[in-house]
C-alpha cells in the first residue's frame, strides 16, 4: 500500500459535520488509549499526522484523515475509561452508533484491543454493533511488543473468544517494531479494491 498524501480533512463533532459520502472509509474503534492515532501514524509511516497522547479521552470528534486523495481513515471517540463526563460519553457513543449505523461508505472498520489485557465489555458491545450493522470487520490487538512470545497466542485467544471472532482473524499489531503493518495494509488494500468494486457493480 502506497501512501502519497495525507492529510486530516475535518473533525466532526455531530452528524452534521461529517463530510459527504464519496470516498471509501477504513473506520478505527476501540476504547481510549488503546492506539489507534499510533496505528494510523505507522500505517502511513507519518509521526504526527495523528495526534497521539497518554491521556484517555483526547479523540473527541470523529477525525477524517484523507489518504491519497481516494479515501478515508476515520478515528472515531475512544470508550472506556477516559475521564470525562457522563453526558459527554452519552454524546460518544450516539455519536459513534450514528455513524456506524448511517455511513455508506464504510469499506471496513478495525476494532482495536489491548493485547495485553482480556477484552472490555464495551469491546464486546463494539463487536456486537459491528455484527448488527453487518459492517466488514477485522480485530487488531495492539500493543504486541509488550506482551512476551510465550503468553501472545494465549492473550490472542481470549481476545477472539471474548470478540467471538476466529483465534487467526485476530491481527497482532505493535507501533513501536511494526509488526503487522505489512499484513494490515494487505487486508486495507483489499477492501479498497472490494469496496471499488461493488460500488462499480451497484452503478451497472
Amino acid at each position: 500500500m502506497k501512501i502519497k498524501t495525507t492529510r486530516l480533512l475535518k473533525s466532526a463533532r455531530k452528524s452534521a459535520e461529517f463530510p459527504p459520502e464519496r470516498f471509501p472509509e477504513i473506520v478505527l474503534a476501540g476504547r481510549s488509549n488503546v492506539g489507534k492515532s499510533s496505528l494510523i501514524n505507522t500505517l502511513v509511516r507519518r509521526k504526527n499526522l495523528a495526534r497521539t497522547s497518554n491521556t484517555p479521552g483526547k479523540t473527541r470528534a470523529v477525525h477524517f484523515y484523507f489518504i491519497n486523495e481516494s479515501w478515508f481513515f476515520v478515528d472515531l471517540p475512544g470508550y472506556g475509561y477516559a475521564k470525562v463526563s457522563y453526558q459527554m460519553k452519552k454524546e460518544w457513543g450516539a455519536l459513534i452508533e450514528e455513524f456506524l449505523a448511517t455511513r455508506n461508505t464504510i469499506a471496513m472498520v478495525i476494532l482495536l484491543v489491548d493485547l495485553r489485557h482480556e477484552p472490555t465489555v464495551q469491546d464486546q458491545q463494539m463487536a456486537d454493533w459491528l455484527r448488527h450493522y453487518s459492517l466488514p470487520a477485522l480485530a487488531v490487538a495492539t500493543k504486541a511488543d509488550k506482551v512476551a512470545r510465550g503468553r501472545r497466542q494465549k492473550q490472542r485467544q481470549l481476545a477472539a473468544h471474548a470478540l467471538e471472532v476466529p483465534t487467526d482473524e485476530v491481527l497482532l499489531f505493535s507501533s513501536q517494531t511494526g509488526e503487522g503493518r505489512k499484513e494490515l495494509c494487505r487486508v486495507i488494500e483489499q477492501k479498497l479494491h472490494r469496496f471499488h468494486t461493488e460500488e462499480m457493480f451497484w452503478e451497472r
